[in-house]
């Protein structure tokens, strides 16, 4: 599956990747602790909290401002797996979403433990960062897919019914394979997402997601990057929600000023569909990364989810130095997501200078184990 980048990497493309990967990553975990503290809230409870305007900046979560949840957290693992899958590639061991579910079952020790167990030689540096044994409402969804050594697989997918966003909001770094073919990467998002959302409504909606940040990523417009999604989408059985999702949401942008009560209707009834159209029609309208994310949260839907979708879209879009400098300065944990997105983007533009059959550095062999 998938191809590494046959392009060249000149120094320019490189350090805009880099800025797009960090944007991208930093994004989604600013619109998850945007989104953190009126998660449960309905709109009217958000505006009764926060003023009638709604959420207008980071608010306390878990003790502090800027908190992240599972879902950033998971974000992170998502890139820990393609780092590695990576690395084992020259091993001829190939298989991404093998060493994606190796990955999610390592955030699903995080939960279960009370920190790092040194004596998993093969866990990895990311692992071993004490702040993610910290327990912030995982998804029962995401506990019980990843509860055991079993992999869903798209013939035997794990919670058939479950049609909710968190997949999706898990997919974003898949975009950033920005090398591969928009159908590979697509597939790779969608089995990756079956691992623990079995509905097509879920997993094609972390397919469709993943495919809009590849090409913002590569460079597109958001328009392009839909009309993309919609086209791979077409083929695929039960696509219609999601299909039908995305248009509205270009009409919803074509239909006025933004507005909340615009952001309401599309994010009901907050499953997966819904929140990709949300976060399309925000990343379009705002007028500034602030102003689409606090769009994106403020409704009565699942926030977090939200605005971690927009946010990585933002990301992509428009690259690191487009993100609100006071939101990234409280954000928990930027020094861990930073370091993740520059050995990412290192890894895609100079994997074989870090680990091919000739040689290889062993200190990246330690952080990204082949085991």
């Amino acid at each position: 599956m998938g191809a590494t980048a046959g392009a060249v990497w000149g120094r320019a493309e490189q350090q805009d990747f880099r800025s797009r990967v960090r944007g991208t990553l930093l994004g989604a975990a600013v619109g998850d602790a945007l989104g953190a503290p009126v998660e449960a809230l309905t709109l009217p409870r958000i505006r009764e909290a926060y003023g009638p305007e709604g959420l207008p900046d980071l608010a306390p979560a878990y003790g502090r401002r800027g908190a992240i949840t599972d879902l950033t957290q998971l974000t992170l693992f998502t890139v820990d797996g393609l780092i590695r899958a990576q690395v084992r590639r020259d091993t001829g061991a190939w298989h991404p979403p093998t060493d994606l579910h190796r990955a999610y079952l390592r955030w699903a020790a995080t939960q279960r433990d009370w920190g790092p167990d040194e004596r998993r030689k093969d866990d990895g540096w990311l692992a071993r960062e004490e702040w993610l044994y910290a327990r912030r409402d995982p998804s029962r969804v995401c506990l019980l897919g990843f509860a055991d050594d079993m992999m869903g697989t798209l013939d035997a997918p794990k919670n058939p019914g479950e049609t909710g966003a968190e997949a999706a909001a898990r997919s974003a770094p898949f975009g950033l394979l920005v090398g591969w073919e928009p159908q590979l990467v697509f597939q790779l998002a969608v089995e990756c997402a079956a691992q623990t959302h079995g509905h097509p409504t879920a997993y094609l909606t972390a397919g469709s997601y993943a495919v809009l940040v590849h090409a913002l990523a590569r460079g597109e417009s958001m328009d392009a990057a839909v009309r993309k999604a919609l086209v791979l989408l077409a083929a695929r059985p039960g696509h219609q929600p999601v299909a039908e999702a995305l248009q509205q949401a270009l009409a919803a942008v074509r239909s006025g000023p933004p507005s909340s009560a615009l952001v309401e209707e599309l994010a009901d009834p907050g499953t997966a569909d819904r929140l990709l159209a949300v976060a399309v029609y925000c990343a379009l309208v705002g007028e500034d990364v602030r102003q689409g994310l606090c769009l994106s949260v403020n409704h009565s839907g699942p926030s977090k989810a939200a605005g971690a979708l927009t946010g990585g879209l933002l990301g992509a879009l428009h690259g690191e130095t487009a993100l609100p400098p006071a939101w990234l300065a409280e954000l928990e944990g930027r020094p861990t997501v930073l370091v993740l997105a520059d050995d990412f983007a290192l890894e895609m533009t100079q994997g074989p200078a870090l680990h091919s059959p000739n040689g290889a550095v062993p200190g990246w062999l330690a952080r990204y184990p082949r085991g």
